[in-house]
């Protein structure tokens, strides 16, 4: 897998990702160089190359002349998210995706959870968007600092999140509005697909459900729109509570 840009590329040699080599625009050799300073300095493979090289190799077309060549992104297991709040004595914080087709969403979503201290995010293997370069892109280097569990069903995490003490919240039409409902203990909170929202048979399985506000003709969000806010009040309530 590629990491493209400069920002995520610094981002993914700070975290120790395993890359292979980095490729770099050869006009940029001869300068002072964050990128450069750090690769040498973590001893990583450096090649510069010509720009009309890097363009063949780039995923995203947005490389800004730099390339990290990495293996694919390493998922976690959901006792590695439980265990972060654990270490550091945090009320658990989870997102689960149901079914998030657009990698834009998917790396806003990442993005908008680390900003907000969201401790994991637990995404399906089947009929879902994983982790990729245009996931890595969009999230602007958060994807590097988020745990993200790829689970085969999101019914066995919800079990598991519940077996551990959290209150499950779909966040869709048809419920309790949020701002009325108190979202301070340990959590998760359900997020549907661009198109279908979450599936009826997952949303009976939450304990809750939540409704954001809508005041206009279009009865819904963008994904990461509707993430962004459910996150971000979740987030203003524990603030407060403190």
């Amino acid at each position: 897998m590629n990491i493209e840009g400069k920002n995520q590329v610094i981002e993914a040699i700070k975290n120790n990702a395993t890359i292979n080599r980095i490729l770099i625009d050869k006009n940029f050799a001869t300068r002072k160089d964050d990128v450069i300073s750090l690769a040498r300095k973590n001893k990583l493979k450096i090649e510069f190359l010509p720009k009309k090289i890097l363009d063949t190799k780039s995923v995203t077309g947005h490389h800004q002349g730099y390339i990290a060549e990495t293996v694919d992104f390493e998922y976690c297991d959901i006792d590695e998210i439980l265990n972060l709040a654990k270490e550091r004595g945090e009320t658990p914080f989870v997102v689960l995706l149901d079914g998030i087709e657009d990698p834009h969403n998917l790396g806003a979503i990442i993005r908008t959870c680390e900003c907000a201290g969201v401790h994991g995010i637990i995404i399906p293997k089947m009929r879902a968007c994983g982790v990729n370069e245009t996931v890595v892109r969009t999230s602007a280097g958060a994807i590097s600092h988020m745990k993200i569990a790829r689970v085969v069903n999101l019914k066995e995490a919800i079990d598991n999140l519940k077996e551990h003490g959290l209150w499950i919240y779909a966040c869709e039409l048809g419920g309790k509005g949020i701002y009325s409902q108190k979202l301070t203990g340990p959590i998760g909170i359900v997020i549907g697909s661009e198109g279908n929202g979450i599936k009826q048979s997952l949303r009976t399985y939450c304990d809750d459900i939540v409704t954001l506000p809508m005041h206009g003709s279009v009865n819904s969000l963008n994904a990461s729109v509707s993430a962004g806010i459910c996150i971000y009040e979740i987030l203003r309530q524990r603030t407060f509570e403190k």
